[in-house]
């Protein structure tokens, strides 16, 4: 029985993926905490698609993957920041806007790109084609993420919960911004390779919504979205090995299976709990 479930971990392809999967995870996990308590997730949206671009060029120049996404990424982000500042254009529209160019300038570049293995791989992840460059690629700017994250903890919190005050206490208020955007550009980046540039936005999004569902608490966040994106990377790679699914897919989607759990169920904020206590409550007042 044990052989049976840890079979599929004994291929080389799997292990590979298993590792690019759980980085993704939990450096994604961790930054989509400020992505929702900021408000963040069309800028995250937008992001994604951006590196579209990005990637084909260095494809196209021989170049590690990782180096075209991260400029693009970070491309994108200055051309919101423009045409925000610069423009009467609402921030949404400016993100759309800047979102669809770029991705669509991804495409037009994809098309005019010869590729052995087409772009498919680009679009919805390739995780069980990720080969030992591109895992490294993957480990080394998650790592370089979490270190940030990690040395800047206490700032950007207070830049998330208490920007009044972050700003009276000589932090820069802009420069945080930006650098939350720059990790998330490159939380994007190693999310990629795994799911894609349709489902990256997942990774960035979701793990912190479900976990903003069961506790109240920062901190706690902090530990269970990162935790929550792991545990839908081995579950979701797992089950897509045994069913043939894809499986940046159906890592998204057991994502969205515990969300839901979350909504349903959280003990707090959960629909079902909440309908009991006040279908008690008003059980009580009619005795």
């Amino acid at each position: 029985m044990v052989g049976w479930l840890v079979e599929p971990f004994t291929h080389d392809d799997m292990r590979l993926a298993l590792a690019a999967a759980l980085t993704a995870a939990v450096v994604c996990g961790v930054l989509s905490c400020w992505v929702v308590l900021l408000g963040w997730s069309l800028m995250g949206d937008a992001v994604s698609h951006a590196v579209l671009p990005g990637i084909v060029i260095a494809s196209l120049l021989g170049t590690p993957f990782a180096v075209g996404a991260v400029l693009s990424g970070l491309l994108a982000v200055a051309l919101i920041a423009v045409a925000r500042s610069t423009s009467r254009v609402r921030p949404d529209a400016a993100t759309a806007v800047v979102l669809t160019t770029m991705f669509a300038l991804g495409l037009v570049l994809a098309a005019l790109t010869p590729s052995q293995k087409g772009w498919d791989h680009v679009l919805f992840g390739d995780l069980l084609g990720i080969g030992a460059a591109d895992l490294i690629q993957i480990v080394v700017l998650g790592a370089i993420t979490l270190a940030v994250v990690l040395v800047k903890r206490r700032d950007l919190v207070l830049h998330a919960f208490d920007p009044a005050h972050a700003g009276a206490i000589g932090l820069s208020l802009r420069g945080l911004g930006v650098l939350l955007l720059v990790l998330l550009t490159l939380a994007t980046v190693v999310a990629v390779p795994t799911v894609g540039v349709v489902l990256a936005l997942a990774l960035v999004v979701v793990p912190g919504a479900t976990a903003y569902l069961l506790t109240d608490r920062f901190a706690a966040m902090l530990v269970l979205a990162p935790a929550l994106a792991a545990a839908s990377a081995v579950i979701g790679l797992y089950a897509s090995y045994r069913t043939g699914t894809p499986p940046g897919g159906t890592i998204v989607l057991t994502m969205g299976v515990l969300f839901a759990l979350a909504y349903l169920f959280a003990p707090a904020q959960g629909v079902v709990p909440r309908f009991l206590r006040h279908r008690a409550a008003v059980m009580a007042e009619v005795a």
